[in-house]
């Protein structure tokens, strides 16, 4: 009871010493006061889980200090980041809606597609699929078949052969 009671006072200390020095230096990298005292929150209570490993309020405002810089850099990078993909999103073109007519005729092109690659062997389906499908290069192929490179280009150039000489048969959108 008597450890609990030292530590408490311990934090109390370096908690009234340090604070306003740590919100001043995140307020100033995040330029948000509520993002700033959250951050002081989270490296207080990081302060307060370690208390044990802290040997003096000396080494306790230094560690303090680099703690609550690093999540607010780190904050500012997540935050940076999230914004540019906001404007990313919103300075791509609008996407086109296709007509009923294009969405059936691409519906029915792609159940061609599905139908040709299940009539191929499962040899030139596999290496097919991982390539298009997978976006696989053919180094990645051969290794997870445990074949030669060669042997995959040639397996894919069949594959492709063969779809191609199966969608001949049918009638296929291509956009």
């Amino acid at each position: 009871m008597e450890r609990r009671s030292s530590h408490a006072q311990q934090f109390r200390h370096v908690y009234d010493e340090v604070y306003p020095i740590i919100i001043r230096i995140v307020y100033r990298i995040t330029g948000d006061l509520d993002s700033a005292e959250e951050l002081c929150q989270d490296a207080f209570i990081k302060f307060y889980e370690r208390i044990d490993l802290v040997a003096d309020a000396d080494q306790a405002k230094y560690w303090l200090i680099r703690v609550a810089r690093n999540l607010a850099l780190n904050f500012q990078k997540r935050r940076g980041r999230e914004r540019r993909a906001y404007e990313r999103v919103f300075r791509e073109p609008p996407r086109r809606e296709d007509s009923g007519e294009t969405a059936l005729l691409k519906g029915e092109s792609a159940q061609a597609v599905k139908d040709a690659l299940n009539v191929l062997p499962e040899s030139l389906r596999t290496v097919i699929i991982m390539k298009e499908y997978g976006e696989l290069s053919y180094k990645e192929i051969a290794a997870v078949l445990g074949i030669s490179e060669g042997n995959v280009k040639v397996r894919v150039y069949r594959a492709r052969e063969r779809l191609a000489e199966h969608l001949k048969e049918g009638d296929v959108y291509v956009p």
